[in-house]
């Protein structure tokens, strides 16, 4: 996960890079996809950021209007979803797939690919199991538990 955020200016402290804030992650989200429409040159992880984005045609919108959705909240009791962290979930999983970290996910993601015929439809599988380890953890105030989140692929 850590390449995802070393976008961030020099200026920007180390503890940053890690974690960034919300807007910070929002900004890198409105500026890789201004880039990718004007056709500018992409990073490596600009480029696929933008590839996921394409594959989110109803976050376009948002993403072309930060002036307005920089600083929105969006409810899941309420039944909203949070583009922003969709995307950044897409990014977590793309991160873990390609360095099999927690070990074994490679192999789950190959298997729910080949499940679903689709490596869009297998990340989001992953993705409810990835949401399912954090709010676990947010909810016995723990950290992430990589077994909660291999369980839950195991069973799917």
């Amino acid at each position: 996960m850590h390449r995802i955020f070393s976008i961030l200016s020099p200026q920007s402290s180390i503890l940053k890079m890690f974690n960034p804030t919300r807007d910070e992650a929002r900004l890198f989200l409105f500026e890789t996809w201004r880039k990718r429409v004007a056709g500018e040159l992409l990073t490596p992880l600009e480029d696929l950021t933008a590839q996921l984005i394409e594959k989110h045609p109803e976050y376009h919108d948002v993403l072309t209007q930060p002036d307005r959705h920089l600083e929105q909240d969006y409810a899941p009791e309420l039944g909203a979803t949070n583009p922003f962290l969709h995307l950044m979930m897409h990014l977590t999983i793309e991160e873990q797939i390609s360095i099999d970290q927690p070990p074994g996910i490679r192999a789950h993601f190959t298997r729910l690919t080949r499940q679903f015929q689709s490596e869009h439809d297998a990340q989001h599988r992953m993705m409810e199991c990835l949401s399912e380890m954090i709010w676990q953890a947010q909810r016995h105030r723990t950290q992430p538990d990589a077994t909660v989140y291999l369980d839950c692929l195991s069973a799917h």
